[in-house]
């Protein structure tokens, strides 16, 4: 499919100069890497495939031949990440009894359920079905939605989001989760732990398209695709039995089911006051296998040594891979995930050869190609469980995840999670530079600072920099790409692709990252951020 939407005039002239350095991004070498990344011989850089292996391999030849030094444990290219994997293994059964009588829900078009921890059967029986509000208990916030209640062994149905999201002007609870900017608290990964830690038998989010950020079939179009988690060692305590989403609708069936008003609980779900509400004569009985085993995925670390500083860290880091084969589109199975994220890996290698063509810098710059982002941040995760390089003397991590292609230069940077720390100053002093200027997330509502890579290593510390130029919200592009491309086979690159546009940002990156790896200062944390006493517990380290 071409991308003629996405794509402007070959001619185009680029509309804003980059940032003076001698090192200059090559539009040329960015497509290649993203054209091979992407192409269907990768079959969508699954996780724990051949596509996998061959990312691997790429990505190695690639670093080696620039020059750089491996950056991963005992010298090695690569850190192994030690990932449990479940799949699908044939029809899952799902009914829901209720006072009027038995109801039968699909997986896919009205409900999709999984499960982490590593059996071959997933049953649950005839258990109650609770609502639960948005499922957040965040005490630093005043909030509780379980108060008392005990749901061990329950199903609980909980909304998407954060419980001001939406919330009208005026409203007691506007702000109390940073109004329509998500929170983690309103993301799906946090919802899941919690009912984990809840005891709750199951976990289904309501799904709604503007709370969530998304449409159902992004969820339903990777639905069959493995799902991945870290190994832990206590599955029972840290992840229920049964995890996903339902229909807004479907659920609202249950809901006047059980003689509730859905659009009334939703509204008491905004007030701190809010209990736990049954849904009285409800049980939903759940059955479904799965296959699970324990594999090895792999980050690969790249580094050029500090020449004054080797001890101290600053990390560019893109995630590697992409969904594989998953639920066919037509007759397309391959999610190539060309934008998503072979765009930002075909970066982070034009990065390294900026950085090595305009000589060491004082600190350390380290490459990070992540795995398993897309199942849950899970390769940064693991390396933040397990750092290479110590975090608390990683200046910070700048992030890249989708750059689009095209010609024309947007004036406008969007900053995913503006306001949360330094490295935003220092962002906004070269693009001033280049004549452009920083917006927030024009999305906040979809959570975007909480869905990427750098939000794992920002929870114990670093500070974090994701500054993405084309999606502004504002461009057809964007709008384009979140709605027929995102997460589907037709994310796939095409010969008409031109990456001019995408050089002038990364040579953007190249100037902050050259910035901080010359300098001897620390950007830290804004007063109130989330991850400000994660930083300030390590401060001693840093002077």
């Amino acid at each position: 499919m071409r991308l003629k939407s996405i794509l402007v005039s070959t001619t185009a002239m680029l509309l804003l100069a980059s940032p003076v350095l001698a090192q200059q991004a090559d539009p040329a070498r960015l497509n290649e890497h993203t054209r091979v990344l992407a192409s269907d011989e990768f079959e969508g850089r699954g996780v724990a495939t051949p596509g996998e292996q061959k990312t691997v391999d790429y990505l190695v030849e690639q670093f080696t031949a620039l020059g750089l030094e491996p950056g991963g444990p005992d010298g090695q290219w690569v850190q192994v990440a030690h990932l449990s994997r479940t799949q699908q293994d044939g029809p899952a059964t799902i009914t829901a009894r209720t006072p009027g009588g038995e109801i039968s829900l699909r997986r896919g078009p009205d409900v999709l359920v999984a499960s982490d921890r590593p059996v071959d059967r997933i049953t649950v029986t005839d258990a109650p079905v609770i609502f639960a509000g948005y499922g957040v208990d965040a005490p630093e916030r005043g909030w509780d939605d379980f108060k008392d209640v005990d749901v061990r062994g329950k199903i609980i149905l909980v909304l998407v989001n954060d419980p001001d999201f939406g919330a009208p002007e005026g409203h007691p609870v506007a702000g109390r989760f940073d109004d329509n900017a998500m929170t983690f608290y309103g993301r799906w990964t946090y919802k899941f732990q919690e009912a984990a830690r809840q005891g709750a038998a199951g976990v289904l989010v309501i799904h709604d398209t503007a709370g969530a950020g998304y449409g159902w079939s992004v969820l339903e179009g990777s639905s069959t695709a493995p799902d991945f988690d870290i190994v832990r060692q206590n599955w029972e305590a840290e992840r229920v039995p049964a995890q996903g989403w339902i229909q807004g609708e479907v659920a609202q069936r249950l809901f006047e089911a059980a003689g509730l008003n859905y659009a009334q609980l939703r509204d008491q779900a905004r007030s701190e006051a809010f209990r736990p509400v049954p849904l009285e004569g409800v049980t939903l009985s759940i059955d479904f296998g799965q296959t699970h085993a324990n594999i090895e995925s792999r980050n690969v670390l790249a580094r050029i040594p500090g020449t004054e500083h080797p001890d101290q860290t600053v990390m560019y880091g893109a995630h590697w891979d992409a969904y594989g084969r998953a639920t066919p589109v037509g007759d397309d199975d391959i999610y190539n995930g060309a934008v998503d994220n072979a765009t930002g890996v075909a970066a982070i290698l034009e990065l390294a050869r900026l950085f090595r063509e305009g000589g060491a810098p004082k600190r350390s710059v380290v490459f990070a190609a992540w795995t398993a982002e897309e199942a849950g941040l899970l390769g940064a995760e693991y390396y933040s469980a397990n750092p290479v390089w110590p975090l608390e003397t990683t200046v910070a991590n700048i992030n890249i995840d989708s750059l689009l292609p095209g010609t024309e230069v947007s004036p406008e940077i969007v900053v995913i999670g503006a306001g949360k720390s330094q490295t935003d100053q220092w962002l906004e002093r070269r693009a001033v530079e280049a004549g452009r200027r920083l917006i927030p997330d024009p999305a906040p509502q979809a959570g975007g600072f909480y869905r990427s890579d750098h939000f794992p290593l920002a929870l114990r510390g670093v500070p974090a920099l994701f500054g993405i130029a084309g999606f502004t919200g504002h461009n057809e592009a964007s709008r384009d790409y979140v709605a027929n491309r995102y997460h589907k086979p037709s994310d796939e690159w095409t010969p008409d692709w031109r990456m001019d546009a995408a050089a002038v940002d990364v040579n953007l990156l190249y100037a902050v990252g050259r910035d901080l790896a010359d300098s001897d200062q620390w950007p830290e944390w804004n007063e109130g951020s989330e991850f400000e006493a994660a930083r300030q517990a390590s401060a001693d380290r840093r002077r």
